[in-house]
């Protein structure tokens, strides 16, 4: 791969901090992690940061992905989610960089029947989605040299992740802690490791490939064996989790990323969830053991 200047932000977050630690094994590679020492939300100041750095890369894992939070707070949710997303995007555009826009699967409504492609239209319902479709929208019209990686349930916690915003970290504190807690059994999606999701960013960094990509593991299950397979495989006690529903009208809300662009062009393959998952905890157990 060229070598390249690449700046990473909301580099102290699940991916961000995945994604500087494995960039930064290549050691030509020029690797600038900000976080909140860069506001993104403020023009000048990215502009500003874009003209120090000199990125050709500028890859842009800032968000704020806490849910209930984004709908308490709709202002700053876009603010940082969206304005920020523009204000990278108009800088890329300056100093002729290309921008990775990481996004998710919360942009599509959750109630559609099947996997959806890079080219189902997008429907989301919370302010959360509203705000990273808008920050996708931003990206695509500022920046036409741009990539949008599409996840979903990203686990494994950077520097920044709360216990909240990491629904790996939740499970094995209540593991730890023989607490029981809640899970539903009619929410559906992929759990995808902040870790491979990093090693398919990287691995773009190395194609001439633009637009939407999604990038989830394949399989599926619902919150509720998510959070039951983190149990078990952590050794401990599977009947702390409790069953739930999420859905008053019985319904099932599911968010099946398809993998389409990818495998049309066949650059990466993701690996099942259960093997993601496998091997991150056993990233988990040896880390502890040291």
């Amino acid at each position: 791969m060229p070598k390249q200047s690449i700046w990473v932000t909301g580099a102290e977050g699940r991916l961000g901090c995945a994604l500087v630690k494995l960039l930064k094994q290549d050691v030509g590679n020029k690797v600038v992690g900000t976080d909140k020492d860069v506001d993104i939300t403020i023009m000048e100041d990215v502009e500003q940061s874009a003209t120090i750095y000199r990125p050709n890369v500028i890859i842009n894992c800032a968000s704020i992905s806490d849910r209930e939070y984004c709908e308490q707070n709709l202002v700053e949710a876009f603010r940082v989610n969206a304005l920020g997303a523009r204000n990278l995007a108009a800088a890329a555009r300056r100093v002729n960089a290309r921008i990775i826009q990481l996004s998710t699967d919360d942009i599509f409504e959750g109630n559609q029947a099947g996997a959806l492609t890079e080219f189902d239209l997008p429907s989301p319902r919370t302010a959360y989605g509203k705000s990273k479709l808008a920050a996708e929208n931003y990206v695509r019209d500022l920046c036409p040299r741009h990539l949008i990686v599409r996840s979903s349930w990203v686990y494994g916690g950077g520097s920044g992740s709360t216990e909240k915003q990491d629904y790996f970290m939740y499970v094995d504190r209540h593991g730890r802690n023989g607490t029981p807690f809640d899970a539903p059994v009619d929410v559906v999606s992929t759990p995808t490791s902040a870790s491979e999701l990093a090693r398919f960013v990287c691995c773009l960094l190395d194609k001439t490939e633009y637009g939407i990509y999604h990038a989830s593991c394949e399989g599926m299950c619902t919150r509720f064996e998510f959070a039951k397979t983190i149990l078990s495989l952590m050794g401990y006690d599977v009947s702390l989790v409790r069953e739930t529903r999420a859905a008053q009208d019985g319904r099932q809300i599911c968010t099946l990323l398809e993998n389409l662009m990818m495998k049309m062009t066949e650059i990466y393959t993701m690996p099942d969830w259960l093997e993601d998952l496998k091997a991150y905890v056993e990233l988990v157990k040896q880390t502890e053991a040291e």
